[in-house]
């Protein structure tokens, strides 16, 4: 397995390039340096092993059961898609350099490292991508999908970095494309109150720079997420349960298709019956159906006031429970997060908050309205706690204790990450049920995660039935990971056996293919396969994600 610092998780939230011993950082939309790449020879003795996988001569890795996994499932590659042999593979990157210039596409092995394997991921794999292009507009994605679609090249979309199930890795090599340099606000329309950006736009980033508008994007996933990779996994955050997900903010995308074509899913208006709704059908595809350079969003009105409580129960379950009182009350919360005891621990070890924390069970509520509105709904989710056997209840009087009470929810994965000992992988996954189903299968999956003796958390979205486990563990012990599966697996199969879904934000990758599968059946499937086929027939736009080009035999 590879390995990489703590530094470098810091480095999938601001991409460093290197090139020639040269560090350049991107800066945001404000950037104004030209960047340039070295020109290296583009076949050495590492690449050409890491080219095996694009030939199509080599056991593709998902599903092996080896070192570079953590899932290990009966699996062999179907047979499929054959893709750019090596002289075609060289001749389009000298092709693509000639087009977009050499500091265009990059075949540095430290990037193709960045690009095809991280920290974040609950699965990865050995294959790395075979170079990393640099697109600064549509037009030069559109001129890069040309020269793939020539060639059969696989396509890889990249932002920012942090998605869990494996979104960008490469396991039939290929081009993987990252949008650094595609990172700019196109346009605010404040009096339409929608916006337009491309997709390396961190989110934390856009509403800093449109505060002056009054507006505010309110989808809020890891605070390294960007545009694009929130539009591909249709993700959400803690602001679900009152503002909805990325599907519900979207109003149009430009997408490159796997041939080159460029298309715009739908005009600028918020309501629209004309035709097919394919900026839907586009969000959540992982990349698999086309790229998307350009997105315009949904803006929200900043609410006049907003709070933070903070408040402890002797249990998940009691918590859980009190979570769903506050939702069937119709109490109006913008969010609302659970994190168990061992988060807590977690928090004030890792020393990432300015406070210390009560290492018990915890619910974190934001409420967002008028100043007696929310005055109201603190008091009402008082009352509900206290009913369900709360312990301390701390809500904030000022925008600086609302950002002390609400970091320790936003620091949790961070603070795990950087807790872990040498040898240690975190296996982090989510799932969502219906929310009357919440309590008993956040109950029973912290009982068999405490089972395991290891260093292991739930955390998650309550107020829309979403949760996720997070698990330390020693991968290179094959019993202790064997365990860790066996408890993933068993979380994920109990939340589709209680009608709900074995992701609610982190998408399905290589990841979750088999649950995806048990989740909707085999027919529904083909029909993503059929869609799949008709926009991408060579199977060229991120390969090997959501589902499989022929049907397994675990396809039944």
């Amino acid at each position: 397995m590879f390995r990489q610092s703590a530094a470098h998780l810091r480095r999938l939230a601001s991409p460093i390039l290197k090139r020639g011993g040269t560090r350049v950082r991107s800066t945001g939309p404000e950037q104004t340096f030209k960047h340039r790449f070295g020109y290296k020879p583009f076949w050495n003795s590492g690449r050409v092993l890491l080219f095996s996988a694009a030939t199509g001569t080599t056991t593709y890795f998902y599903g092996a059961n080896d070192e570079g996994t953590r899932f290990h499932i009966p699996w062999r590659r179907p047979p499929g898609p054959q893709y750019a042999s090596k002289r075609e593979m060289e001749r389009a990157v000298i092709e693509l350099r000639e087009l977009l210039g050499e500091d265009a596409i990059s075949t540095d092995d430290e990037d193709l490292h960045r690009h095809g394997y991280s920290e974040w991921s609950s699965i990865n794999i050995e294959q790395l991508p075979v170079a990393v292009a640099y697109p600064k507009s549509t037009e030069e994605v559109s001129e890069l999908a040309k020269v793939c679609y020539k060639y059969k090249i696989p396509m890889i979309p990249f932002s920012g970095g942090s998605s869990l199930e494996a979104n960008f890795s490469a396991p039939y090599g290929g081009m993987s494309i990252d949008f650094t340099f595609m990172d700019q606000i196109v346009a605010l329309h404040a009096d339409d109150m929608d916006v337009v950006v491309q997709p390396s736009v961190p989110w934390m980033s856009l509403n800093d720079q449109i505060k002056d508008s009054g507006l505010f994007f309110p989808v809020d996933p890891g605070p390294s997420a960007r545009i694009g990779g929130m539009v591909g996994t249709s993700c959400s955050g803690t602001n679900a349960v009152r503002y909805g997900t990325m599907k519900d903010w979207v109003i149009n995308l430009t997408v490159v298709l796997a041939d080159g074509t460029v298309i715009k899913t739908r005009r600028r208006p918020r309501k629209s019956a004309a035709g097919y709704n394919l900026t839907n059908l586009f969000i959540g595809s992982e990349g698999t159906l086309g790229i998307v350079t350009e997105i315009t969003l949904k803006l929200a009105v900043v609410p006049q006031e907003t709070s933070v409580a903070v408040v402890t129960f002797p249990s998940i379950r009691d918590a859980a429970a009190a979570a769903s009182k506050v939702l069937r009350t119709g109490v109006p919360v913008a969010a609302m997060e659970i994190m168990d005891e061992v988060q807590m621990s977690v928090i004030n070890r890792a020393g990432s908050t300015t406070k210390q924390w009560k290492e018990v069970p915890t619910m974190f509520f934001k409420f967002s309205g008028t100043k007696a509105g929310v005055q109201e709904n603190i008091q009402l989710v008082q009352a509900i706690s206290r009913a369900h056997k709360s312990g301390d209840f701390e809500f904030a009087i000022n925008p600086e204790e609302q950002k002390t009470l609400w970091s320790a929810r936003k620091e949790s994965l961070w603070s795990m990450m950087a807790l872990r000992r040498e040898g240690d992988e975190v296996w982090s996954t989510d799932v969502a049920v219906p929310i009357s189903r919440l309590p008993d299968i956040i109950e029973i999956s912290k009982k068999e995660m405490d089972d395991l003796g290891l260093f292991a958390s739930i955390l998650g979205h309550i107020g829309d039935g979403n949760f996720h486990e997070s698990i330390m563990y020693n991968s290179k012990d094959p019993k202790e990971r064997a365990a860790v599966e066996k408890c993933v697996h068993d979380m994920v199969d109990r939340a589709l056996e209680m009608e709900g879904t074995c992701t609610g934000e982190h998408g399905i990758g290589l990841g979750k293919k088999a649950s995806l599968q048990k989740e909707l059946g085999l027919d529904t499937i083909n029909v993503m396969r059929s869609i799949k086929g008709a926009l991408d027939p060579y199977w060229l736009m991120n390969p090997g994600k959501i589902m499989d080009a022929v049907p397994s035999r675990l396809d039944g």
